[in-house]
């Protein structure tokens, strides 16, 4: 077994870190063609492999994801926004709040929720008209923020507040694109952006507490309404995710940091790739008439005058693949990390624990290895006949095994609710130039503006 894996020659200090700056996305690809299953380069002073073997992927996700966590570099910043919330949580932290969490993302309790689902989607289209051009990466942020706050945290926000919210996402989006000298330097140093950061966080805590305080009875909390009626006393209690939360607060289960961390985390993780999702979406179809038509005829077919509803759902195939086909293209979350907690074998090589594992989405689902013409888009590749042929984790949006994303179920059924519920009304044409210019965060979003004509059927 060799030590080292091949991989690119960086640069004194800095490592591949300004070369991966100025584009990840060229960085990852160029790194996935040129080396086989594991390359090594230097992230600034950290040591770094891109894993892109399907199945070591799986091995590090799934058989063997007890030898494996979350890097700590990802609790600086990130730790400042979402602290110990789910997506950062380790060992039993992570398990308690998990297990707290399941109930609310249960596939029997979404089921109930899909006619709300449609009716905030209704709400969007309602307010359009034809010929109007909406920025669609706003439209559906909104409306899957809507949706997120509805039936997780069982509140409605008034628009102004809604505004709030979105407000905020720009300055913490810039705060996690790459920058080699946030590479290079330790996290006590200031940096450029970081008071507007922390600007950021602070409206988003008070938003939060507002939420928290309207749950609790205070009737006086400006633009946030509560949307759960009081159970009867033979009726099961809300399961939506914060009244569990309180429910476990209660019981003296849950501290307040700990609620506020969970929340932080429900609203921004809960809307945000199922929006960048959408969005993807509309422009793959904006960009390609003949699957655009074909959804448009499955919809009516399946859905016909009636309201889309969960029925409908699982009559969809075709709308099915192009969601798929949406996340293989453009997928919101373009890496994950890990670190091996005891040395490991990948690839043929040596491993030490402790280092940095890159997971890359956009390299492994744009793979001409797992993908004919990775570059085109195809939804059929999704039907059974083509996809049987794949390793399974040639495709991970939502990552996999025991912290595979807890909302996968709930973000698929928004997005084939929503697109049901649009196509139904409007076609939504791209009015931009392509090819897309994709900026790194958290997520990958587009870094235009994603100006939409609403075209009416």
């Amino acid at each position: 077994m060799s030590d080292t894996p091949p991989g690119p020659k960086g640069e004194p200090l800095f490592g591949s870190s300004r070369r991966y700056a100025r584009d990840p996305f060229s960085f990852i690809s160029a790194l996935e063609e040129t080396y086989d299953d594991v390359a090594r380069f230097d992230m600034g002073p950290m040591e770094t492999y891109m894993v892109t073997d399907p199945t070591d992927i799986e091995r590090i996700l799934v058989s063997e994801a007890d030898a494996y966590r979350k890097p700590d570099f990802q609790n600086d910043a990130l730790g400042d926004l979402l602290g110990d919330g789910l997506l950062l949580s380790e060992g039993e932290t992570w398990e308690r709040q998990r297990e707290l969490a399941n109930p609310a993302f249960r596939m029997s309790r979404l089921m109930g929720m899909a006619d709300r689902v449609t009716g905030h989607a209704e709400s969007m289209v309602d307010g359009w008209e034809s010929g109007q051009t909406v920025d669609a990466e706003g439209a559906m942020a909104r409306v899957t923020l809507n949706v997120i706050l509805d039936l997780m945290m069982g509140v409605e926000l008034s628009d102004s507040r809604v505004r709030t919210v979105q407000d905020q996402l720009d300055p913490l989006g810039r705060r996690f694109e790459p920058d080699p000298l946030r590479f290079a330097m330790p996290d006590w140093v200031p940096m450029p952006g970081d008071e507007e950061f922390e600007s950021a966080v602070a409206e988003l805590d008070s938003v939060l507490d507002d939420v928290v305080a309207a749950r609790r009875g205070d009737d006086g909390v400006r633009g946030v309404s509560t949307v759960l009626d009081a159970p009867a006393e033979d009726e099961n209690p809300p399961m939506d995710f914060l009244s569990v939360l309180l429910r476990a607060q209660d019981r003296g289960e849950q501290s307040a940091e700990m609620l506020r961390d969970e929340m932080m985390t429900m609203l921004l993780a809960g809307h945000d790739t199922t929006a960048l999702t959408l969005t993807y979406t509309w422009f793959l179809l904006s960009e390609h008439p003949e699957a655009e038509r074909r959804v448009q005829e499955e919809v009516d077919e399946v859905v016909g005058n009636e309201r889309p509803s969960m029925d409908h759902v699982r009559e969809f195939e075709y709308l099915d693949w192009v969601i798929d086909e949406a996340m293989r293209l453009y997928p919101p979350v373009f890496t994950i990390f890990r670190e091996p907690t005891e040395p490991v074998e990948l690839g043929g090589y040596r491993v030490d624990a402790g280092s940095t594992l890159m997971l890359p989405q956009w390299g492994v689902h744009r793979s001409a290895r797992y993908w004919d013409d990775p570059e085109s888009f195809d939804p059929e590749r999704f039907g059974p006949d083509r996809r049987d042929d794949r390793p399974r984790f040639a495709f991970f949006p939502f990552g996999g095994g025991p912290r595979h994303c807890i909302g996968k179920h709930l973000s698929l059924l928004e997005a084939k609710l929503i697109v049901a519920t649009v196509v139904s009304e409007y076609e939504l044409d791209f009015q931009g130039e392509t090819p897309l210019e994709l900026m790194p965060s958290l997520t990958m979003h587009p870094r235009q503006t994603m100006e939409m004509e609403l075209v009416e059927r």
